[in-house]
C-alpha cells in the first residue's frame, strides 16, 4: 500500500493524495457479487422531505454491499476469493466462498490474502481473519469487528485501521482497550475477529477539491461567524468578528463545544477508563 501524489495538472489535483492498494483484486472478477448487493433507496439527511441532518446529500450512485458482521457460518471453512473496494466504508472488504456453497462479505484485516482460509466458531485457530468468542481469544491479542451484545452482530472497531487490544478477562466480562484509549467491558460471549482492520492509510487521503466531497454525499458547511445575525447566534458584526459570547452556540442557540449529549447513562458502568 502506497500513497500517490498527483501531478499538479489542475488546481484540484495539486494537493491530491490517494492510495494505491496492492491488496485489492484488480482483475475483472473483482466486481461486487450481485446477490450480495442492493441499491440505496431514499433521500439522505431528510425526514418527510425536511432536513433532519444538515450537510448531507445522496452523492454519487453506488451499490450497497451486505457485510456479514455476525460471521454466522460457524465451523465452515471459507476461502478468500477477492479483496475489494467498498464505496460505503473506509475499510476494504473480502468476498468469502464457503465450502457449503455460501458466499459472504467480511471486513478485510491487515495481512489477509487471496485464497487464504478463514473460519469462525468455537474451535477456530488464532489467525488473521478468523472469528471466535472473546472467551477463546488469548489476552494481548489485537482484535476488531466486536459485538457489544452477543449474537447481535459487530458494532465496534469496524473502520479502516481500527485495532482493539484484549487486556484481560474477569468472569463474564473482558476489558478492551479501544483506539481512543478508552478501556471498556464487553461480554466474553461476544464474537470478535483476529487482527487489525485493513486500509490503514485511509486517514492520509487528501481529496484535493470540494467536488470529491460532493460525490461522497457531503454538502458545504458555512461558518456561523460568516452568516447574518438572523441566521446564526455567531453572525453579524462589522468586518471579522468573534462569536461574541462566553460559549459557542448552534444555529438554534444551544451550547455546542463541551456540552454533554450522552443519553445512554445505563452503559456508563461498562466504561472502565474514559478516552483522553
Amino acid at each position: 500500500m502506497a500513497l500517490i501524489r498527483r501531478k499538479p495538472t489542475s488546481p484540484g489535483r495539486r494537493f491530491q493524495v490517494h492510495i494505491k492498494s496492492d491488496e485489492l483484486t484488480i482483475t475483472g472478477k473483482s466486481r461486487p457479487h450481485k446477490k450480495l448487493t442492493s441499491g440505496v433507496v431514499g433521500s439522505v439527511g431528510r425526514a418527510k422531505g425536511k432536513i433532519s441532518t444538515r450537510h448531507r446529500q445522496q452523492g454519487a450512485k453506488k451499490l450497497f454491499r451486505a457485510i456479514d458482521f455476525k460471521r454466522k457460518n460457524f465451523g465452515v471453512e471459507g476461502r478468500v476469493a477477492t479483496i475489494e473496494y467498498d464505496p460505503n466504508r473506509s475499510a476494504n472488504i473480502a468476498l468469502i466462498h464457503y465450502k457449503d456453497g455460501a458466499k459472504a462479505y467480511i471486513l478485510a484485516p491487515v495481512g489477509l490474502k487471496e485464497n487464504q482460509i478463514v473460519v469462525s466458531g468455537e474451535e477456530a485457530p488464532i489467525k488473521i481473519g478468523n472469528a471466535l468468542k472473546i472467551a477463546k481469544i488469548p489476552e494481548g491479542t489485537i482484535i476488531h469487528n466486536i459485538e457489544l451484545t452477543p449474537g447481535k452482530g459487530a458494532q465496534m472497531a469496524r473502520s479502516a485501521g481500527a485495532a482493539v487490544t484484549l487486556l484481560s478477562k474477569e468472569g463474564k466480562f473482558a476489558n478492551l482497550k479501544m483506539p481512543s484509549g478508552e478501556v471498556r467491558k464487553v461480554f466474553v460471549e461476544s464474537m470478535a475477529t483476529i487482527g487489525q482492520v485493513g486500509n490503514i492509510e485511509h486517514k492520509n487521503i487528501k481529496i484535493g477539491k470540494a467536488g470529491r466531497n460532493r460525490h461522497l454525499g457531503k454538502r458545504p458547511s458555512v461558518r456561523g461567524v460568516a452568516m447574518a445575525p438572523n441566521a446564526h447566534p455567531h453572525g453579524g458584526g462589522e468586518g471579522r468578528s468573534g462569536i461574541g459570547m462566553p460559549s459557542p452556540k448552534s444555529p438554534w442557540g444551544k451550547k455546542t463545544l463541551g456540552l454533554k449529549t450522552r443519553r445512554r447513562k445505563l452503559t456508563s458502568k461498562f466504561i472502565v477508563k474514559r478516552s483522553k
